[in-house]
């Protein structure tokens, strides 16, 4: 009897041990989990048990899908959707998360003196970058100044205290190069107040790490160069409590009789970039500022992007193209976090 009751015992905790763990503990190890949302993937890596990953996996795609509702430029009910037919001057009231990254697309707008801007949408679709289909084709410059009427940020309004966003012209909002940013740093807060510590958190390529791996090494990540079709690193850095954002022009692109039109459109002229600027890393503690960041010097070109960065002391990894492959240089701030070229 006893023999049978104590079976009885292991069996119920067992079973309950599927849900919440019972009294055992399981070994803690780098679990991976994968996803895809807002039109790309995500991976999370975390040191927990296997069971414990496993049941975060709905509550992250919940915060992912959560914030695509609401910032996707396709979904006809989103926040950006419905500010795009919105009247002009007339508040729109959207989504408290909507409006704390519309806030800061803004403040980082006026910061880069409009080299990151969030309303630049209607010139990446003129380019073939956007929902339309591409058709690989050089728009003409009366085309370009059409569009550029309809660009500009200054136009855009958000009030934080009502959530409301309002325009005073013609203004569509593109959140894609914070949007990204601004969800690494809420499935990390999702993680963290599920009481993890140590995690890498990557959706769509922009990262936030926390911690460290069970054997108590930090962290690592490749800084890609910036070839197309290859993924060779061109240095490798140690990472831990910061969040890291790259952009460049060699992997979204469209080729006519040689030239390269690069998917990062200057909103100040209406032209895809074309200096020798090849990729910029840039680590912040969010995420969601380091995307568009990351945004902004890629546009403005290493020497401008350079200054800003040791202006507002970020951390900034840059490199550029030579005649003979590639060079490098960094803010001072990378170099303290990092250690120098």
């Amino acid at each position: 009897m006893f023999k049978q009751l104590s079976q009885l015992v292991l069996m119920a905790c067992l079973s309950a041990g599927l849900l919440t763990g019972c009294s055992f503990s399981e070994k803690q190890e780098v679990q991976s989990l994968f996803g895809y949302s807002m039109g790309t993937s995500y991976s999370i890596k975390l040191v927990a048990g296997l069971n414990e990953s496993r049941n975060l996996q709905l509550g992250i795609e919940g915060v992912l899908s959560n914030i695509n509702s609401r910032m996707s430029t396709y979904l006809p009910n989103s926040d950006l959707s419905k500010f795009t037919e919105a009247p002009l001057d007339q508040a729109l009231p959207v989504d408290p998360k909507t409006s704390i990254v519309v806030a800061k697309a803004l403040e980082i707008a006026k910061t880069t003196d409009g080299f990151f801007d969030p309303t630049v949408a209607p010139l990446v679709d003129l380019w073939g970058f956007g929902p339309t289909p591409r058709n690989n084709e050089v728009p003409d410059e009366q085309q370009i100044l059409a569009i550029l009427d309809r660009v500009g940020y200054p136009a855009v309004s958000v009030d934080l205290n009502s959530h409301n966003l309002k325009r005073s012209e013609i203004r569509e909002l593109d959140l894609s190069a914070i949007a990204k940013g601004y969800a690494v740093d809420e499935v990390a807060n999702y993680i963290e107040s599920k009481g993890f510590s140590d995690y890498l958190v990557e959706v769509g390529g922009e990262m936030r790490f926390s911690g460290q791996k069970p054997n108590g090494s930090a962290w690592r990540i490749a800084i890609e160069k910036p070839v197309p079709g290859e993924r060779e690193p061109y240095r490798i850095i140690d990472v831990s409590d910061a969040a890291i954002a790259t952009s460049g022009d060699y992997r979204n692109y469209f080729e006519i009789d040689g030239r390269r039109f690069s998917h990062s459109i200057n909103p100040r002229t209406g032209y895809p970039i074309e200096h020798d600027l090849a990729s910029v890393t840039v680590v912040m503690d969010s995420c969601m500022e380091a995307d568009a960041y990351a945004t902004a010097f890629s546009v403005m070109g290493k020497e401008a992007a350079l200054e800003l960065a040791e202006r507002l002391n970020i951390a900034v990894f840059i490199i550029f193209k030579k005649e003979d492959g590639f060079d490098s240089i960094q803010s001072s701030q990378f170099t303290r976090k990092f250690g120098a070229l």
